[in-house]
């Protein structure tokens, strides 16, 4: 089978984008492999992987019978995401850079870049779906709801929908594997990336105290008692456990602390003992700097679904206001550690509709 369908694929050296060339080079269309590095500063082996992940990008692209471009986007990177996730830490908010990094860079400087190269598509190895009703575009969740990417895909809109295909959204992690395996990839059994892109293994503290300026604090409770000293409020995170050098109460008490809340006013992080403890709950939020998928605007007071973080069952909710750029969503139940910078993202059954930035 023939097709004369130009398609660049972004490829990261990962199993999935590997897959997804291969499945779409059987399926006939004109492939081209495109790995892209978006990050440059104290790129060494140590802590980033950029340099076996082209290696081995370079030999499924070998395997499969593709040609392969390395793209440098580390300044399209800088300028649209490092510095907003910058922005948000000195702010006190906890950013995702997946989610900006997949609007700004994954399918805009790519898909610009992509259209220059002659290509009618896109393709990544997300797990996720696309589907055409009634005119729009539709950004759906991945058959294998384990690996649903759906949750950072939100901010993508009906052009970019239009023009990308995601090959494996049909499929389970398991049986990529299986396809990887049975056509000789060597990278079959390569382990999934995680973490930050930009920070690879190195110590997430010690990579933000080289750009932001740090000021260590108190650690209160809630009724003002002095607990600990933190090192600087943008270190830590709503219900964050470990790293806070903290132990039981004077009373003896050996429950764990949690974060509850950073005030940057008075520079002091709030803490509470125990995993549920009521200040870790929340029956409501208030979100910012919405994108919907089809450019349509939800209803209020109609019951959809909503996800605080990425790995999290559908929450049931209404979006009780939504006026402007902002929105206000009640939950069924309340949801814990609630964090301000992260993204919440609204679901009608499989389909993802779109979201926002968490105010509080």
């Amino acid at each position: 089978m023939t097709n004369n369908k130009r398609v660049v694929v972004g490829m990261s050296g990962g199993v999935d984008s590997s897959v997804a060339a291969l499945l779409l080079k059987q399926q006939g269309y004109d492939v081209v492999g495109l790995f892209m590095k978006n990050w440059e500063d104290d790129d060494t082996d140590e802590y980033c992987s950029s340099r076996q992940d082209l290696i081995d990008a370079a030999s499924v692209a070998d395997i499969i019978g593709i040609p392969l471009e390395a793209v440098n986007f580390s300044t399209e990177y800088k300028e649209r995401v490092f510095s907003q996730f910058l922005a948000e830490y000195k702010a006190g908010r906890t950013p995702n850079p997946d989610v900006l990094c997949n609007a700004e860079i994954k399918f805009k400087a790519f898909l610009d870049h992509a259209i220059s190269l002659g290509a009618q598509n896109i393709a990544t190895g997300h797990y996720a779906q696309v589907r055409e009703a009634n005119g729009l575009f539709q950004l759906l969740k991945a058959e294998d709801g384990t690996k649903d990417q759906s949750y950072f895909l939100y901010r993508l809109n009906q052009a970019q929908l239009a023009n990308t295909l995601f090959p494996i959204g049909h499929l389970y992690k398991r049986d990529v594997r299986k396809i990887a395996r049975d056509h000789g990839l060597p990278n079959s059994a390569k382990k999934d990336s995680t973490g930050i892109c930009f920070i690879g293994e190195r110590p997430f503290r010690e990579f933000l105290n080289r750009y932001l300026p740090h000021e260590p604090g108190e650690i209160q409770t809630p009724n003002g008692a002095v607990v600990g000293q933190h090192i600087g409020l943008m270190y830590y995170t709503i219900g964050q456990r470990q790293g806070l050098g903290i132990g039981g109460t004077r009373d003896g008490d050996g429950e764990p602390w949690f974060v509850a809340d950073k005030n940057m006013m008075r520079n002091t992080l709030v803490v509470v003992q125990g995993h549920d403890h009521p200040l870790l709950f929340n029956p409501r939020l208030s979100a910012a700097d919405l994108t919907w998928v089809s450019e349509q605007e939800p209803h209020c007071n109609w019951v959809y679904a909503a996800k605080i973080r990425y790995r999290q069952s559908d929450a049931p909710c209404l979006i009780t206001h939504l006026g402007g750029d902002r929105c206000d969503i009640e939950f069924a139940q309340p949801q814990w550690a609630v964090t301000p910078g992260q993204s919440v993202v609204v679901y009608e059954s499989k389909v993802c509709l779109g979201g926002g930035i968490i105010l509080g």
